[in-house]
């Protein structure tokens, strides 16, 4: 290993690792969007090398927030939202396969938007959280007259 990626490594490792599963998420969509972005340039380069490479990471990320979408809490809405991921997986398939930059562009654009949402989804939930006071027992202080 580089002596120079060792402590970067280190850094994203313990990142990922006492990251929330709402920042995990929005970890896993920065990654989505910075893999179809390189792909998107490769492809505009011709560099089918690199264009491979990003969609192909791209992809893999999407499938994997395809297959985290957790139906216990609101199953319509999961089925919508796996909805929108197996959209974008076809069209990076779809994008990969013919060279297509505007299905690769949907995408990212895609892409940005639910980023976007689910930041708002974040701090709406953090807001939340910080309103509703603590049960007690919970970490909590309580004080006995």
């Amino acid at each position: 290993m580089n002596t120079q990626t060792a402590p970067v490594n280190a850094y994203l490792k313990n990142r990922v690792m006492s990251a929330s599963s709402e920042e995990l998420r929005l970890m896993l969509l920065d990654g989505a969007l910075k893999f179809a972005r390189q792909g998107l340039e490769g492809l505009k380069a011709r560099d089918f090398g690199a264009m491979f490479t990003g969609i192909s990471q791209c992809r893999n990320i999407i499938f994997e927030l395809l297959t985290t979408i957790k139906d216990e809490y609101n199953p319509d809405l999961a089925a919508k939202v796996r909805g929108v991921y197996t959209f974008l997986y076809t069209q990076t398939v779809e994008a990969s396969f013919e060279k297509d930059a505007g299905k690769l562009q949907k995408v990212i654009d895609l892409l940005e938007f639910e980023r976007e949402t689910w930041v708002l989804l974040m701090q709406k939930v953090a807001a939340e959280r910080s309103t509703t006071p603590a049960p007690v027992g919970a970490g909590s202080v309580t004080l006995q007259g």
